[in-house]
């Protein structure tokens, strides 16, 4: 098959969040499936240059934006197996940030659609599917049905959009994006492109696209709720029978703690004797109390509420009456900043927080701790939750999204379970279940010890997900018929075999 993925970031070109991740590490495992797989993607300043210079030149034309004729380059490298694209115009994408306040980001990211589907004739591919990723790629799909699929070289091409993150949606004026991509009067209805008032590029993706997919089962479920569907549920709700939920998965290359070169020690599943030197590596790192017997808990992310932050600003004193440490690495917004400082410098030595985006510290932290909080408002993935139980870190999260498809508490009775989890958005509910890993920590080893070789031992790669996503594309351009998403599935968790029920845990 023929596959063009459209996303405004790609690892390892550019990376803000794990969209980058995503569509990074999907696309070589298509390709080496056997696909064409090619990937376009705006040509930011921010690229380093060591790509930029193996780039070559394919094509260069003019996009139509209403009054303005706009330059469009396309540069061309190879990598993996995939061919990356890249459209180049420095008025748009020549600027010292990726994503901007919403100034013009209607017109920055309109031009990338329009200019993608300008250059396929040009560089002379014509997919079977076009691949759209989150809002900046949402009104491609949109273009393609209205404006360009009555010509002989679009009609056949299919879309599939992907929802990374419904509560990013790309909302502007009416009549900004309507000047900016010529759409008539007749599209700005509530059945179309009209969203409250707005133009919302995410919406457009969701009524234009031929299929729909998540990034999780569960999150395709709770999507269709008021409470998860960022007002859109209704919409969700309508094209249920094409929204499909398919569980990332990560690069096991990069994330490996046998062959990890950031770290102070690699082990493995059959050796974890490693993950000790790790751990005094990163208390000596961090400056925290150097106790080989005191628990740590990781906390890798985005400092926002969707991560369940206030719930840990609201029992952190409880939590700090514990024998255990707390190590934050993120940014985001001032309050937490603000929050882990003070705990920082109130709880020294037992509590390190660090702002920044540092991918090597991420590392040492996922193989460094001993648990990994992730307490979510909502998640439509998760990727740290997985890295870190292939790190041999046992994950404690709440209920939701693809935490609950990839995360099964620890069950007393049967054995079964690889971390620990609750349900409830309660702060207290969270710290009574931080307690319960802490026993097992403390007080049964040996259940420990299976956790961290269960997490460990977990089919974490893309090659299902890949399947799954092939899958899809042949459904859309008519080869097989399609299961209906509605219809209940044995969907995998990328875990190891559990033990059989009655069996005490570590029995063979």
């Amino acid at each position: 098959m023929k596959i063009l993925f459209t996303s405004s970031e790609c690892v390892p070109f550019i990376k803000t969040g794990g969209l980058a991740d995503v569509v990074g590490a999907l696309a070589p495992v298509l390709a080496k499936k056997g696909h064409d797989v090619r990937v376009i993607l705006p040509l930011y300043t921010a690229i380093p240059q060591r790509y930029v210079e193996r780039m070559t030149h394919v094509t260069d034309f003019e996009v139509s934006l209403g009054w303005r004729r706009q330059y469009c380059g396309i540069e061309m490298l190879e990598q993996d197996g995939v061919i990356w694209y890249f459209v180049d115009n420095k008025f748009y994408f020549g600027r010292s940030y990726i994503y901007g306040m919403g100034g013009d980001e209607y017109e920055r990211f309109g031009f990338f659609c329009r200019g993608v589907l300008n250059a396929l004739p040009l560089i002379d591919f014509q997919p079977d599917v076009i691949h759209a990723n989150d809002w900046q790629s949402g009104m491609l799909p949109a273009l393609l049905k209205i404006q360009y699929a009555h010509l002989p070289f679009y009609a056949g091409i299919k879309t599939m959009f992907t929802i990374h993150n419904l509560q990013y949606q790309g909302i502007f004026g009416i009549k900004e994006v309507q000047d900016v991509l010529g759409l008539g009067d007749s599209l700005w209805t509530n059945d179309k492109l009209e969203c409250f008032g707005c133009a919302n590029y995410l919406k457009a993706g969701l009524v234009y696209a031929d299929l729909i997919t998540t990034v999780s089962p569960s999150y395709a479920e709770e999507i269709q709720t008021a409470y998860y569907g960022e007002r859109l549920d209704g919409l969700l709700r309508a094209r249920k029978h094409q929204l499909y939920g398919v569980l990332n998965g990560l690069d096991i290359v990069d994330y490996n703690p046998a062959t990890d070169a950031s770290l102070a020690a690699t082990y493995s599943p059959q050796d974890v004797s490693g993950k000790t030197a790790c751990k005094r590596a990163l208390q000596e790192e961090l400056g925290l109390e150097i106790s080989p017997d005191t628990p740590i808990i990781g906390m890798v992310g985005r400092l926002s509420n969707q991560k369940g932050l206030d719930l840990v600003d609201y029992i952190i004193a409880d939590l700090m009456r514990e024998k255990v440490q707390l190590v934050v690495l993120g940014m985001g917004e001032s309050r937490y900043v603000n929050l882990f400082s003070w705990a920082e410098n109130e709880y020294r030595g037992r509590v390190a927080a660090r702002f920044t985006m540092d991918s090597g510290l991420a590392h040492r932290i996922y193989a460094g701790c001993d648990m990994f909080l992730m307490p979510s408002q909502f998640e439509p993935c998760g990727l740290s939750q997985m890295i870190a139980m292939r790190y041999g870190t046992v994950p404690i999260v709440r209920e939701t999204g693809g935490l609950r498809d990839t995360v099964l508490s620890y069950n007393e009775y049967t054995g079964d379970g690889n971390g620990f989890t609750f349900f409830n958005y309660n702060a207290h509910d969270m710290l009574h279940v931080i307690q319960r890993a802490m026993h097992y920590y403390r007080d049964e080893k040996d259940v420990w010890k299976l956790l961290q070789e269960r997490g460990m031992s977990g089919n974490y790669s893309w090659d299902r997900s890949a399947d799954k996503y092939v899958e899809l594309y042949r459904g859309m351009i008519g080869e097989i018929a399609l299961r209906d998403p509605s219809e209940p599935e044995d969907e995998f968790i990328p875990v190891a075999e559990a033990p059989a029920a009655g069996k005490e845990p570590g029995a063979k």
